[in-house]
């Protein structure tokens, strides 16, 4: 199937994006707006919709925009310098994913916290969640103690 001459809807619906995102790649140079004709509609090419593509898969692997703009410079023959964009993004990735183990951590001591204090507290309005919000000490105590995890780890 022949995609060269394929209108701004066409070629939105070819890449599985909205026509809005295709005039936003225009705007920040990721893509080339073609010549309008003195009749019709702008024509794109197959190199578009291949651009298009290449920006949308490299999103869904994490690249930024502006990262994306800086792997398009590149070549087959620049492989060097995209495995260093990468091994910069898979960095970035694994202190994202450490960050939320650490929340995980905290929010599930905090449960775990909250459901001993129903089972025990006389004080039924007294919520440790809410305590622990208020007072970054309780907080920071619940982040570093890892008793929930433990428990959930041995129950499988």
């Amino acid at each position: 199937m022949s995609v060269s001459g394929l209108t701004i809807s066409k070629l939105a619906k070819a890449a599985d994006v909205n026509v809005e995102t295709i005039r936003y790649y225009q705007r920040v140079g990721l893509i080339d707006q073609p010549q309008k004709p003195s009749h019709g509609y702008r024509q794109y090419p197959e190199s578009t919709l291949t651009r298009v593509r290449f920006i949308k898969r490299a999103q869904r692997l994490g690249f930024t925009l502006k990262e994306v703009e800086e792997l398009l410079k590149l070549d087959d023959e620049q492989c060097t310098e995209a495995k260093k964009l990468a091994e910069q993004k898979l960095l970035i990735i694994e202190e994202n994913i450490a960050d939320l183990s650490a929340m995980r951590l905290t929010l599930d001591n905090l449960i775990h916290s909250c459901n001993q204090n129903e089972e025990k507290s006389n004080n039924p309005n007294s919520c440790k969640i809410i305590q622990a919000l208020t007072d970054e000490n309780i907080l920071k105590k619940m982040a570093a103690t890892p008793l929930y995890a433990k428990s959930k780890v041995s129950n499988g």
